[in-house]
């Protein structure tokens, strides 16, 4: 009997009318026929579409499996959220810098970020001739879905483009200083950018101590280079100065347009129409002491039911920011521009406008509050059995700082925590214990990473660095937070809504390897297997807790993991260890939990403000978006920690510190100092006389003649011997000898094999031999 497969491809209208072959059941397509497939088909390239394309069932299904890991262990394949890829391929959706055009006048574009092995693929940007709206060119970056071409000798892929973003000139930032002698200078604010020379003639008004806008002149073969200043972006002698050079090299919005203010002050509280009256539920706020802006709520209460015994419901009430944020409007494209609130040390820029998430959205005690709330009922063992979602008006009866809470739990209740801690805080943490009873059980991965807060002086500078304490009451308001999650992706996905989840892919195959290559070094072993779990992890960093590589494991471990990210696909989130997630309770900081919001107003009947067919047609370009906007947001935070911290520490030049092997290069090593939470650097020619070879599994530099050296989290004294605060840079002497490294004779030997056949070693000087 015969069987047939599909061989229709996806996404290039030359292939639309291909049909369908017919096959013997022993079929097996061969090698280069599945990598062709999944070439042609990025979006539908999991195990199980490979196989229902070539209707490959039973035993056939087995060896497609063993397969598809072969050319995975080849570098031909990767894996990324259980679809399989060409190794070095594009995604479907892509962010692309258009760079030029062929010799036809089509534009060419490459991937903005691209890890794969040589150069970045070149893709064909096609311009629909009936397209509206701006038309991208040179200089542009677009986000576009890519699809693979099968002519060899031109681009690789064709881009149609989804939405241009806001150019970029070729312009650098930098602080504008004036010398004793009169001539003006850039001061860089980036580590690798040089220092530029300004002429009068192109001061263009700006003044010392400007943050400007600078278009650098071709670099003379004598002295430094020149530039031009192309605008001046504002004074950095504020107190808020050094969070806005962060904002501005990252593209960050953060003045709304008067049309988006305009509309939030003109909106209207909320009233009881479509809702459930929960005023007289006694929901409070636990939120940290300096929170301007209060999302979520809580309350919990034991389970009556006698077929529950010892179970608990919780209810958790969120802000309805869909009863103000309505699609397509101007406030909404704001939200959706910005992605998330970004959070400073010395400032916040919030995804909305003030008269939305600093008040009508804000769960202020006292105040009568629109919010949409989830009801869960959990067993004794933490296992959900049931939920129910409501839009309700709610009225905070308390609002708490985590200190407060947890001292009132520990016996020190003051005047406002003493009247509810018998009815609203104790079964508060009653409901927490059987909530910790559930994440033992799920496993989720155990990483120990202290975070470190920076208190600031009213000037704006630093005062010191804390490492706040971890309570109890954040954890119980975390595990509150999650299960809210859960049920929210949940009852979207029983409703078939289309929504946003929260994905955290496994870790690579090749981190995987990397990660298990390195723990051989401190004799620890990684199973292999395909499926891996967190508790895996836990098991290792369990292992070592307490020991002298406690934190050098912790910081591996955490390095071979992938990076979170919002898709309209679900392929779980690994870190939490849960099949669906979706971010639900923070709809006043992240445009994703609005969507969410959204998505079950629709999904539920519960009136105005609902998802639309329009927005649900752009789920997958907005969550890219909003991928894209919380990297940014990472990278302009930890930036601005940077800088805060060098400046800090500016005055400080010859003083020694305890410090922290944090990475290490062939270049040198990068030190962080616990106490600040700071980076800097080593060269490795500043090491001594030594050759210092790179030993990548071992995460190490050793050296060619002793087998001594450095290696990744060991801990040392260096001296800080120079400052670039304004770049956030700092470049330490080390003071700490080498030290004879795990497994080091055996390393040397095989590190200097790979040493001697890449020309990786280098000399005191930094010269290679």
């Amino acid at each position: 009997m015969a069987r047939r497969i599909s061989a229709r491809r996806h996404g290039d209208p030359r292939h639309a009318d291909t049909r369908a072959k017919v096959v013997k059941d022993d079929y097996r397509p061969s090698r280069d026929e599945i990598l062709r497939y999944i070439a042609e088909n990025p979006d539908r390239s999991g195990k199980r579409e490979i196989a229902k394309a070539f209707a490959l069932r039973g035993g056939d299904r087995v060896w497609l499996k063993d397969m598809l890991r072969d050319l995975q262990d080849e570098g031909l394949l990767t894996k990324e959220r259980k679809r399989l890829s060409r190794a070095g391929a594009v995604p479907h959706v892509a962010v692309l810098d258009i760079f030029g055009r062929d010799d036809d006048g089509v534009l060419l574009a490459n991937p903005s970020e691209y890890t794969g092995a040589g150069s970045p693929p070149v893709i064909a940007i096609r311009i629909s001739r009936s397209a509206s709206g701006p038309v991208p060119g040179i200089g542009d970056r677009v986000l576009a879905k890519t699809f693979p071409t099968d002519d060899p000798s031109g681009p690789a892929y064709t881009g149609r483009v989804m939405k241009i973003f806001e150019k970029r000139s070729d312009a650098v930032l930098g602080v504008f200083r004036v010398l004793k002698d009169g001539t003006f200078r850039i001061e860089p604010v980036e580590r690798r950018q040089p220092e530029l020379i300004v002429d009068k003639e192109f001061q263009n008004g700006a003044r010392n101590g400007d943050l400007v806008e600078v278009e650098p002149a071709r670099a003379s073969r004598y002295g430094l280079p020149r530039a031009k200043v192309l605008a001046v972006l504002g004074s950095l002698s504020s107190e808020k100065a050094v969070s806005m050079i962060a904002i501005h090299a990252q593209d960050i919005p953060h003045v709304f347009p008067a049309d988006v203010i305009a509309e939030a002050e003109a909106v209207k509280p909320a009233t009881l129409d479509h809702r459930e009256d929960w005023r007289d539920l006694p929901l409070v706020t636990i939120d940290p002491a300096d929170a301007k802006d209060h999302d979520d709520a809580v309350f919990a209460t034991s389970d009556t039911d006698e077929k529950n015994p010892g179970g608990v419901v919780i209810t958790v009430a969120i802000a309805d920011v869909a009863a103000y944020v309505r699609y397509g409007t101007p406030l909404d494209r704001a939200a959706l521009k910005r992605g998330n609130s970004v959070y400073f040390p010395d400032r916040v820029v919030p995804m909305l406008p003030e008269r939305i998430s600093n008040d009508l959205c804000s769960l202020r005690e006292g105040e009568d509050r629109p919010a949409i709330a989830v009801r869960m009922t959990l067993s004794s063992e933490g296992r959900k059995l049931r939920h129910s979602f409501h839009r309700v008006m709610m009225k905070s009866a308390a609002k708490l700082a985590y200190p407060q809470a947890q001292a009132a739990i520990d016996g020190i209740p003051d005047d406002k925590t003493r009247p509810i801690l018998d009815g609203v805080l104790k079964p508060l943490w009653d409901a927490y214990a059987v909530l910790k009873r559930g994440r033992d059980s799920r496993q989720p991965l155990e990483l120990d990473l202290p975070e470190r807060k920076i208190l600031l002086k009213p000037d704006g500078t630093v005062d010191r660095v804390i490492v706040p304490e971890r309570l109890d009451a954040h954890k119980l308001i975390e595990e509150f937070m999650i299960q809210a999650n859960v049920a929210a992706a949940e009852t979207l996905e029983g409703k078939k809504e289309p929504l946003v989840y929260r994905i955290h892919d496994a870790p690579s195959l090749a981190k995987q390897e990397s990660l298990r290559e390195f723990l051989q070094t401190l004799s620890l072993s990684l199973a292999r297997g395909a499926q891996m779990r967190p508790s895996q992890f836990n098991g290792i960093l369990e292992r070592v807790r307490g020991a002298d590589n406690e934190a050098l494991v912790n910081e591996v471990v955490l390095r071979s993991q992938s990076q979170a990210e919002y898709s309209p696909k679900n392929i779980g989130h690994f870190g939490l260890n849960l099949r669906r997630y979706a971010h639900f309770t923070s709809p006043i900081r992240r445009y994703a939990d609005l969507i969410v919001h959204r998505g079950l107003i629709a999904a539920l009947g519960l009136g105005p403000g609902g998802l639309t067919q329009q927005e649900a047609d752009r789920l997958e370009e907005v969550a890219a978006l909003i991928s894209a906007t919380e990297r940014r947001a990472m990278a302009a935070e930890r930036d601005t920690v940077d800088r805060l911290i060098a400046a800090y520490l500016a005055e400080r030049i010859n003083d020694t510190f305890d410090a922290r092997i944090s990475g290490v290069t062939k270049a040198g090593l990068f030190v962080q100092l616990p106490q600040y939470g700071a980076d800097g650097f080593i060269p490795v020619s500043t090491l001594g006389g030594d050759y210092y070879i790179y030993d990548e599994t071992a995460r190490s530099l050793f050296g060619e003649r002793t087998g001594k050296g450095y290696q990744l989290a060991d801990r040392v004294e260096v001296r800080l011997v120079e400052v670039a605060p304004m770049a956030g840079a700092m470049r330490f002497e080390m003071l700490t000898d080498p030290k004879p490294l795990p497994g080091s004779r055996r390393s040397f030997h095989k590190a200097k094999g790979r040493a001697r056949a890449s020309q990786s070693r280098v000399g005191p000087r930094g010269r290679r031999r």
